[in-house]
């Protein structure tokens, strides 16, 4: 049992290590781009907050991990609470950008005659600055429901100090805050689904109107709508990942080794973002380049150190 929690404990190392530097490196490309440029654009916008939050929800996760098995019955409400709640925003802003930045792709992308869409699709940006701000009311139902079930959970242990209730009341706050994390995850990953529905139905539609039209624009815009599926897949499934270790970590509690499958189920969830990033950075033509640079000069380097000159 010791290899497998030293194994899942390397995992989880090189996870982290290389989820914030993926992470700060999409968020140093653009910045130094908008330094460059004096502007920077909506998606390089979204790409360096969506980087910022995963770099949070990350170290987030770790904070969390000490507390849990470092300072287990040691832990303050009010750091409990400050934890709980750094994990809860980065968490909210993770999967809403992320979802964002598929919705500004469709409205990029697709195709479709309805007044509405159009209306939508000519202003995009509006759109998905009013879908972040609206997101900030599911955030602040959150942090209330989090809120609310501290309280009552505090409430409980001070009334009866027994370690046994204590213990047995604990593993009810834990569940239920997993509950409560699960269902406000499940908001985003309705909103994408739907996306990615409408997508393929853009694709299908715009293959049935250009069956008669130039092989050269139809297979230009079939492109756009294959990587932009591709990437929506790539993320669907990173997500669904996510989704699914929040689900068994409720099912893990009754059993005596919960913690190395506990610690199993957070290393398969902050595979979402770190492997979300990857397909960012792989789907982006500037990230692309700059990653390819950055890796072909540390090649150069390694080799200079590991054959120097007589």
């Amino acid at each position: 049992m010791g290899i497998g929690i030293l194994s899942i404990f390397v995992v989880f190392s090189l996870e982290f290590v290389i989820g914030n530097v993926v992470d700060g490196f999409i968020a140093l490309v653009n910045c130094v781009d908008l330094v460059k440029r004096r502007k920077i654009s909506k998606v390089d916008q979204m790409l360096i907050a969506l980087a910022i939050s995963r770099i949070c929800l990350l170290w987030s996760v770790v904070v969390n991990i000490l507390f849990s098995f470092a300072y287990a019955g040691r832990l303050s409400i009010q750091l409990l609470r400050i934890s709980n709640m750094f994990w809860v925003v980065a968490n909210h802003f993770n999967l809403w950008l992320s979802t964002n930045l598929g919705l500004f792709y469709f409205l990029k992308i697709a195709h479709f005659s309805s007044s509405i869409f159009l209306y939508l699709k000519w202003r995009v940006r509006k759109v998905v600055s009013m879908t972040l701000l609206m997101s900030l009311v599911p955030l602040c139902s959150h942090v209330f429901a989090i809120n609310t079930l501290l309280s009552v959970w505090t409430g409980a242990c001070t009334r009866n100090m027994s370690y046994f209730y204590c213990a047995m009341n604990s593993t009810w706050f834990s569940r239920h805050l997993l509950l409560i994390n699960s269902v406000f995850g499940l908001m985003p990953l309705a909103f994408s689904l739907a996306v990615f529905f409408l997508l393929i139905l853009s694709l299908w539609k715009h293959q049935m109107q250009m069956q008669r039209a130039v092989w050269r624009a139809r297979d230009a815009s079939t492109t756009a709508h294959v990587k932009a599926l591709q990437t929506g897949v790539a993320f669907l499934l990173l997500y669904i990942a996510f989704m699914l270790s929040l689900v068994m970590q409720l099912w893990f509690f009754d059993f005596v080794d919960k913690h190395l499958l506990v610690f199993l189920c957070l290393v398969t969830g902050i595979t979402f973002p770190l492997g979300h990033s990857v397909v960012l950075v792989l789907g982006n033509s500037k990230l692309r380049r700059a990653s390819g640079i950055m890796l072909w000069v540390l090649g150069r380097r390694c080799r200079g150190v590991e054959s120097p000159r007589p």
